[in-house]
């Protein structure tokens, strides 16, 4: 049996598969495959260990109805056609629990550094702004005791939950479809509605998945009900905000700050007015960019497919 990897990633993944007997081909390059090429290379694979920069729509799947198993490479998987997948008889599974803790530190930075204005005070270093003591200057906001909404409160966003509780003592309110009772026990967690969530909201830290729902909810309506002193953090993906009414919010003052450690597009613009406003940090999409994490991402994707060759149950499968 043959696998895909489609990035060079930690070889601890490669080991396990090819430590069960698996033939493993990986593709190298820093630049991913194009559609074509990763068509053409999947056609002589039964498996497919796969990254979020991979498009496996339907398209991809019908021109390769042989894949009998797609494992992501992360916890995500909306660059993956799941009903597709389930129609053509492929398993689809993922790696769910490895970046929590990587992701909420993220989260955690972001909203810290932009309530303090970090980047754009270490910029103004760099290029010799460093003046005089002026004691209404480049002022920040405190975050003790104020109120963190959550947006999606899964694994990642119970971890920063409760790294506010634990650092300033902060109030936790969330939105989801379900009840979390975990953050509820633990941290006193109170489930509001969306509107609750936007207008009650201090911070407002964005943890859910891409879907139709979500996609672009962070809008103009949105932003419009948030506080004037509130901070925006994603960490997520990009296009559940929409990025013209984020600028937009920020410069009218309509909100505080943002953070951001995902884009639409991805990577964004060297231009882009984010990456110059005072009150806003952005990093290229390195929630998970830690080496345990990483390593463990490698191990969970590739366990995927060990256990469906090996006719086992796969543990983190999502259709």
């Amino acid at each position: 049996m043959k696998v895909l990897v489609t990035l060079n990633i930690p070889s601890v993944g490669i080991s396990l598969m090819e430590a069960a007997g698996l033939e493993v081909e990986v593709w190298k390059e820093v630049q991913p495959l194009t559609p074509g090429q990763l068509s053409q290379k999947a056609k002589s694979c039964k498996g497919l260990l796969c990254t979020a920069m991979d498009r496996i729509d339907a398209a991809f799947i019908q021109e390769n109805l042989h894949l009998e198993i797609i494992s992501q490479y992360g916890a995500g998987y909306d660059n993956i056609d799941v009903g597709a997948a389930t129609d053509a008889g492929m398993v689809v599974g993922n790696a769910p629990e490895a970046m929590s803790n990587a992701t909420a530190d993220i989260a955690f930075m972001l909203m810290l550094a932009a309530s303090r204005k970090l980047c754009y005070l270490h910029k103004s270093i760099i290029n010799g702004q460093w003046g005089y003591f002026q004691p209404q200057a480049h002022l920040g906001q405190e975050l003790k005791g104020k109120t963190l909404g959550i947006y999606g409160l899964g694994r990642i966003g119970l971890e920063m939950a409760k790294r506010c509780v634990g650092a300033y003592d902060m109030s936790i309110i969330y939105c989801n479809r379900g009840h979390n009772t975990a953050a509820e026990t633990l941290l006193g967690a109170q489930k509001v509605d969306f509107h609750t969530l936007l207008s009650s909201s201090d911070v407002l830290s964005v943890h859910c998945a891409l879907t139709e729902e979500t996609k672009g909810i962070f809008g103009k309506q949105a932003f419009e009900q948030m506080k004037p002193s509130a901070i925006f953090v994603n960490t997520a993906r990009g296009p559940i905000h929409q990025e013209d009414h984020l600028i937009a919010a920020l410069k009218s003052g309509e909100i505080w700050g943002a953070g951001l450690d995902v884009s639409d597009p991805e990577p964004m613009k060297t231009d882009n007015p984010l990456l110059s406003m005072e009150n806003v940090v952005v990093t290229p999409h390195i929630g998970s960019a830690t080496g345990e994490a990483r390593d463990q991402m490698a191990l969970l994707s590739a366990q995927n497919i060990v256990q469906y060759f090996m006719g086992k149950s796969v543990t983190h499968r999502v259709n």
